[in-house]
Order: C-alpha cells, then structure tokens, then sequence
C-alpha cells in the first residue's frame, strides 16, 4: 500500500480534480490517501480520504500565500508520505523543500498561470508583463526538481517537457457515469439552455444574457459569480427576463439541470488561456448526452464538430448564436442525435478512468509506485 498526500492551499476541499478524481481514485485502488486543505473546517474521513486541515486563512490573498502554505507543509512532513502530489504554484518552494528532505514530489499545474497573470485585475497592469515574466522563471526552476509534473492541456506540453523529462498530461475529463442519465427521455426535457461554471464578463456573461433575449425558451445559469458589478449590469439588459440563475449547485443538482436541459453553452471569450485550454464544462455536456454549442476557437472545434457533437459558433455575434440555438430547441432529434454522439465520444475518448490509468501508468514509471492492477 501506497501512502499518498494531496496537498492544496487554495482550493476547496471538495475539488472535482483533486478529490474526486484523483484522491478517490487512488483510493479505490488500494492506497492510503491523505489530502491537505486549508479552508478552516476541520478534519474529516470522505470516500475513503483523509482530509486534513490547515487551517483557513482570515487576511487575503498574500496571508494565504506566506502563512497558510507554511502550514500545508508542516502538516504534509508530519504525515511522512511515499509520495506528496501538490495542486498549487504557491506551494512550488515548500514542495522543493520537500525533496530536500528526501521526499518523492509531484507538481500537478492547472492553469498557464505566467499567462493568466496578464489577466489579473488585482495586479496592476503595468505589473503584470514583468510579474509574468518573473513568475514563468519561478515555476519553471522549481518544476525542474520535482520527480513529476501532471499537466491537463497540450498547449503546456512543449514548455514543461522541456525542463523535466518526467511529464504526463492528464486532462480534467468526466467521470463516466457520474453525471450520465442512461435512457434519457428528451420528449421530457424542458425548451432551455444552460451554462454551469464560473460567471464573468470574459466567461461569457454578457453575451448569454443578450442571446437569451433572442430565444424562443430558458437560458439556466448556475455557478459563483466572480464580479458582483458585473452580475448586476448583466441583470439589467433585456435578455435577463428569459435567464433564470440557480446559484451554485452540488454535483446532483448539476445532474439534474443538465438532464433538463437541451444544450449547454461554452461561450468563453477569445482570450489567450482559453484559446488553448479543455473546458471541463464542455466534457460534462458531453458526458450528460446533451449538445455543446462553444466558441469556435480551433481546439474547442477539433472536438466539438469533429465529434458531431455541437456547433461551433463566434461568441461576439450574440444572433447568429441565439439562431443556433433556437434551431436546436426546434429540432430536438437533432439535438439527441448530437448528444448521443457527445456520449459515445466520452466513453471512448474523454473519461477520467482513461485519464487515472495514464496517471498510475506515469507514477509507476517514475518509479515512485508499484501500479495496482485494481479498477476503480
């Protein structure tokens, strides 16, 4: 048995990467799982993981970033893993102090974060080109000692292959079965659409509120709203009376609102990360057998039409995107057609249990952990 440590200083205890995919799943493979959060809500036992807490932190971002992570890493040395797997760049130093220590370190990246900063409202934006800069040198050092890097999408793969040979791009693809209704019945689902994620103005905000204003049905948001002022002036346009937003959901209440649903929206501006990122939205439409209609940028087409999927559709040109929908909502065989092709896609090419057997495979030949011949 493998003794195992998650370690992350920012997000949620209940992550769907971290800890339903990854810790679970190595759980259920017959490891010792830890996980290492710092959300302030104490310890617990779920699905077979301890979650052990750090402690919240009270005083922003920079306490977060000099204290909270401290206190990830004392935590993760008292546990004395076989292998400690972090999900956070701020935690690159204390895992770098990890291997000083003779541990077995690796470096799980989520975002271009050197990219995202160019984006960041809180850094001053004559800041953030140096910031930037600095920070892809930072991360770059660091991730070069580690014994492993995961990586989710292809656009990393150049970067990092280039300063750690240990490299594995495991992507944020559905659980299979997770959000899946076998035997769906579409003459039941409601005339609506529905947008599950994050909500901003560069998600997409503005734009589904005026395409909602074309529709001939029910455009359902559910998800945590990043700017306030933002959420408020998109109440204010037209296109709000045919919105309904539901808040943020559980993983359930996702299952039921995709069920009811005839298509789920992907309408991310055309800005550099989400030029070359995987949407998980995107695959859990799929995986729940309904249509994606998605920003034509090239990845996101590559696999929307090359699957029959959905449609790809210039996310400024809020009528062409309302006209879509609305033929969609008029064809419903058309719209199962295009779902059933976005399931089968799913279970061939886009699940986690693929995903999970590339991540064993990699630790395994890292030589960090004899690989179980256990499913999950």
């Amino acid at each position: 048995m493998t003794k195992i440590v998650h370690m992350t200083s920012v997000h949620h205890r209940y992550d769907t990467r971290i800890f339903y995919k990854q810790c679970v799943s190595l759980s259920s493979a017959g490891n010792k799982v830890f996980l290492i959060v710092a959300d302030g809500k104490g310890n617990a036992h779920e699905n077979g993981v301890e979650i052990i807490d750090a402690g919240g932190s009270i005083n922003g971002r920079f306490d977060r970033m000099l204290n909270t992570t401290r206190r990830v890493y004392n935590k993760a040395v008292e546990l004395d893993a076989d292998i400690y797997h972090f999900h956070d760049p701020e935690l690159l130093p204390w895992g770098w102090l990890l291997k000083k220590k003779g541990k077995r370190v690796v470096y799980d990246i989520h975002e271009d974060v050197p990219r995202q900063i160019l984006s960041k409202h809180w850094i001053p934006g004559f800041l953030r080109k140096p910031v930037s800069f600095f920070t892809e040198i930072i991360e770059n050092y660091f991730a070069g000692k580690m014994d492993g890097l995961v990586y989710v999408v292809p656009a990393q793969m150049e970067r990092f292959r280039k300063i750690n040979p240990n490299t594995v791009m495991v992507c944020n693809y559905p659980i299979l079965e997770e959000l899946h209704v076998p035997n769906s019945n579409w003459a039941s689902k409601e005339r609506a659409v529905c947008y599950v994620g994050g909500i901003s103005g560069i998600r997409g905000l503005f734009e589904m509120v005026e395409v909602a204003g074309y529709l001939d049905g029910v455009l359902y948001m559910a998800g945590p709203i990043s700017n306030l002022q933002e959420m408020e002036h998109a109440k204010k346009l037209p296109g709000w009376r045919n919105v309904r937003y539901l808040g943020i959901l559980d993983r359930e209440g996702i299952k039921a609102l995709l069920e009811r649903s005839m298509a789920g929206l992907v309408l991310l501006q055309p800005t550099g990360n989400y030029l070359v990122s995987f949407p998980i939205k995107m695959f859990e439409y799929m995986s729940a057998s309904i249509p994606v209609i998605a920003s034509d940028f090239p990845l996101w087409r590559e696999i929307v039409e090359g699957n029959k999927c959905g449609i790809c559709v210039n996310p400024k040109n809020v009528e062409d995107v309302a006209r879509v929908i609305n033929r969609l909502l008029d064809d419903p065989k058309e719209a199962e057609l295009m779902g059933q092709n976005g399931r089968e896609a799913i279970e061939e090419k886009y699940s986690w249990e693929r995903e999970f057997e590339k991540l064993t495979t990699a630790l395994s030949e890292w030589g960090l952990f004899k690989q179980s011949t256990e499913k999950i």
